[in-house]
């Protein structure tokens, strides 16, 4: 199996990694620091559940790779409309795209049966830029429930979870994500192949969609914002909302608000992605949290006014930051 990896970053790098372990053939597309130094020693992985080094090919010119089995797509959401370029020497004709992505995905209402079959969601897929870079027919969802970080270039620290639900938009058991995860696990990770990735889109969401604009705006860790009384019903208010408005689409995620929230507790002083991402100075990836599920109260007729005011004050802070890069 021939995979690459476009966006090796903490994420990325894990994944190839354990696949590398396994005996896949597998390409890292990374820049920079991290780059030079995967390619002088491989990936280094400090894990709780052992640490290991992977050594798999690894850099910045995709049609150095030519044409894969799997990309697994480790971007920020927010770059996926302007992938396009460096995705199409990776394809052949049933290269399968494997979006390893918080929140709501352009795929979402793609072959799911109901009122709003076909719909794309603006916030997500602006003017259909995404799917033109990203086919449907070529869409696998990945909701990650794993924790890592690159403590430094090529080095990188599993903090928690291994598990990486894949499934197919249709809820078909395929061939393509079989074999996928046959080999994330003799890597050493979990990877369930679900009939229904929604619920485990909306289960992920529920936390996402909180704490990390929160922990933005607050400057807090998950456990931080839990101690906090008042951060704490908003954080719940904010979560019911969500629940409402994955009702109004077709699916009930089945997990109650005080489960998530003693989920994130146990997460301790972690600091959210969108968190990191701030103090890195780049661009928030909140488009496919807040204004997503904003757009689709909106398409069903939620009320969502906490989500709406936290929406309006996390673009506020993301705009300022996109103009002061």
């Amino acid at each position: 199996m021939k995979v690459a990896v476009l966006g090796a970053g903490a994420i990325g790098a894990y994944v190839g990694a354990a696949l590398c372990r396994a005996g896949a053939e597998v390409h890292l597309i990374a820049r920079g620091e991290h780059l030079q130094a995967i390619r002088r020693a491989g990936v280094r992985v400090l894990s709780p559940r052992g640490d290991f080094t992977a050594r798999p090919h690894a850099t910045d010119d995709p049609a150095e790779v030519g044409p894969v089995d799997h990309v697994f797509l480790g971007l920020k959401a927010n770059s996926y409309a302007s992938a396009g370029p460096m995705i199409a020497p990776l394809l052949h004709a049933s290269t399968s795209i494997i979006a390893a992505q918080n929140g709501i995905p352009w795929w979402y209402f793609h072959r799911l049966k109901g009122p709003y079959e076909g719909y794309r969601i603006e916030s997500v897929d602006p003017g259909g830029a995404v799917t033109a870079a990203l086919p449907l027919h070529r869409a696998v969802g990945c909701v990650v429930y794993a924790a890592t970080e690159i403590e430094s270039p090529g080095v990188i620290r599993h903090l928690e979870g291994t598990r990486f639900s894949i499934g197919e938009p249709s809820g078909l058991l395929t061939d393509r994500c079989r074999t996928f995860s046959e080999a994330a696990v003799e890597g050493g990770l979990k990877c369930p192949v679900e009939r229904d990735l929604r619920r485990d889109v909306w289960i992920k969401l529920m936390g996402n969609i909180a704490f990390n604009p929160i922990s933005a705006l607050a400057r807090a860790t998950m456990a931080g914002i839990c101690r906090h009384d008042g951060a704490r019903e908003l954080v719940v208010a904010m979560m019911r909302e969500t629940v409402e408005v994955a009702g109004r689409v077709g699916c009930d995620p089945g997990v109650s608000i005080e489960r998530r929230l003693r989920g994130a507790e146990k997460a301790g002083e972690h600091k959210t992605s969108t968190l990191q991402d701030l103090e890195k100075g780049k661009p928030l990836e909140l488009d496919v949290l807040l204004a997503a599920v904003v757009e689709l109260a909106d398409l069903t007729g939620a009320d969502v006014p906490t989500l709406r005011a936290i929406h309006a004050v996390s673009d506020l802070l993301n705009a300022n930051l996109v103009r002061a890069v």
